[in-house]
């Protein structure tokens, strides 16, 4: 029987499919469960010591005999202390031990309770990774459990091996033994094909070649990442999903598709490649976490785990391109044909949105702004294009068809205007900058700059509030809602634009609308050049519901 703490139960279940096979254990009542635990596994073999610095070297003595992770496990308080000898030599002899340590729970810390001392960083540079373990009470708060281990972990392994540090609150009681077995735990792998391509070969090009609805899906990166030719090779055979901040050829509407296939089971791959960093929808990354039976793959050049999806198999360090060309080459791409059903139900779904894209016409809002301004622009051969974050981003992946740069990287508002001004003082080109008023105000000083010139251009959206608080469910019943989320006010960029010397036009209506952006792209200017477009909020809010509402 093993402990009924939850957190101790993914841990050991984890070191096992990890492969550690060897633990020395220390002894005191609040690691008890986790010696009990490790005592029960008959995979690991147990060894007592004492005294807790001894208990480090005996460990870092088999580490190197074995060529493999070993745990060292203590209880709460100084005892950990004892270890940093012993960790310290490990670190800088690059042996892969595990320090686990019984910890209070956190609200006990420093409240004069027995054996309490801030124990998460407590062994500082020398360890390569150091996590703290919930206890888990809800779906979310275990798979954070599952994921914590498993980094650290794979960190015993990677980019050379060393120590790593698990802590583990434990509430009382302690000594409650009434669990049958260990979970089924994820054990997430991580390869490195530039080292073994034989490992890409038999792991994911392996499933790849097996999966009957293979996908890739790519998020947010440089616009060159990316081989054209290997991704065309991949796309014979695998849905290809993007939105506009990725690949340079605009985005796919995978959104709106998702918003009318819902779960259909039809539409879920049983094969996905992630590529590159964040995505704008929300909708593919919790339709991503029901996906509970695909075998999802990340590529990360640095190797570090990061589970948007809550359900991935393994991650591979390396350049996208790099491991796209690897699996193209590994699986065999260019000459095997994979099943076209999945590949065709998607390409039918994504026309049929497309189509209705190109023909449905907003009424006058910022949705209408982006819609034309895109139609002018059309794949902007010749510009660069900067969107700013919120409604304004949401509304390029609807209608960009080239590649969109935006600050997605922690979505913030500030600096989107400071950004592409200093995109535009290193290019010739046009630099646009589709911006909503908050994000822009907030940044006006981008303009306050002598290096500026007239390839600079800007379209602001103002409605004169934060517009996207509109499209938040349950906000509305907060009568703090407009003024203090939401910002609502009455500034115009015409005083700023007067100050800084940059043209300044204004738009109020669809034909003004549209003869500014007209001349916002045309106009011959040695000095930046703005077109502020003036809507309704509530309109805005209206006409991107009744755009969703014609999806569906």
């Amino acid at each position: 029987m093993f402990s009924n703490k939850e957190n101790i139960n993914i841990l050991s279940a984890l070191l096992i499919a990890h492969g550690v096979r060897h633990a020395v254990v220390c002894p005191g009542s609040r690691n008890s469960a986790i010696v009990h635990n490790l005592n029960e596994c008959k995979e690991i073999d147990c060894y007592g010591v004492t005294d807790e610095r001894s208990a480090g070297f005996y460990a870092l003595g088999m580490a190197q005999a074995l060529q493999q992770p070993v745990v060292v496990c203590v209880t709460s308080g100084t005892a950990l202390l004892n270890l940093a000898p012993a960790v310290a030599e490990a670190y800088y002899q690059h042996v892969p031990i595990m320090v686990v340590s019984a910890d209070r729970p956190a609200q006990w810390i420093d409240q004069l309770d027995g054996q309490t001392l801030p124990q998460p960083d407590a062994l500082g540079r020398f360890v390569k990774k150091a996590v703290s373990l919930p206890e888990p009470r809800d779906d979310e708060e275990r798979w954070y459990c599952n994921r914590l281990i498993n980094e650290a972990l794979l960190e015993t392994r990677h980019h050379g091996k060393g120590p790593v540090h698990i802590n583990v609150p434990i509430s009382e009681p302690l000594f409650e033994y009434t669990v049958k077995k260990l979970p089924e735990e994820r054990s997430i792998c991580l390869l490195n094909p530039r080292s073994s391509k034989s490992l890409i070969s038999v792991e994911c090009a392996g499933q790849f070649f097996r999966s009957k609805k293979p996908m890739v899906i790519i998020g947010q990166m440089s616009r060159d990442d990316i081989l054209p030719e290997d991704l065309y090779s991949i796309s014979q055979c695998a849905v290809v999903l993007n939105e506009s901040l990725s690949v340079g050829k605009g985005g796919e509407h995978f959104d709106e598709v998702l918003q009318t296939v819902g779960d259909n089971p039809d539409y879920q791959p049983d094969f996905v490649l992630y590529l590159g960093d964040t995505m704008v929808s929300k909708r593919i990354k919790k339709w991503m976490r029901d996906l509970k039976k695909a075998n999802i793959w990340a590529v990360a050049e640095d190797g570090v785990i990061r589970d948007t999806s809550m359900n991935l198999y393994g991650v591979i360090e390396g350049h996208p391109a790099d491991v796209l060309e690897d699996l193209v080459e590994a699986a065999g791409i260019k000459t095997v044909k994979s099943p076209q059903t999945f590949k065709a139900l998607w390409e039918k779904a994504l026309e049929k949105i497309d189509n209705h894209i190109e023909s449905y016409e907003p009424e006058y809002s910022q949705m209408a702004a982006v819609k034309y301004l895109e139609g002018s622009l059309m794949y902007a051969e010749d510009s660069y294009i900067h969107y700013g974050n919120s409604t304004a981003v949401r509304l390029a992946n609807i209608y960009a068809k080239h590649y969109v740069y935006c600050n997605r990287g922690v979505n913030g508002i500030e600096g989107s205007l400071s950004t592409a001004a200093g995109f535009s003082c290193v290019v010739d080109e046009n630099v646009y900058c589709v911006i909503g008023d908050l994000s822009f105000f907030y940044d006006q000083n981008a303009l306050w700059n002598q290096n500026l010139r007239g390839n600079l251009r800007i379209l602001l959206l103002n409605n004169g509030k934060g517009g996207i608080f509109n499209m938040l469910k349950g906000l509305e019943k907060s009568p703090a809602r407009d003024r203090f989320v939401a910002a609502k006010h009455k500034t115009t960029a015409e005083g700023i634009c007067r100050q800084n010397n940059v043209v300044y036009l204004r738009a109020g209506n669809t034909e003004e609308m549209q003869e500014g952006i007209d001349r916002l792209i045309n106009t011959d200017s040695d000095r930046p050049v703005l077109l502020e477009v003036f809507t309704n909020a509530e309109t805005d809010e209206q006409v991107l519901k009744r755009y969703s509402m014609s999806i569906s």
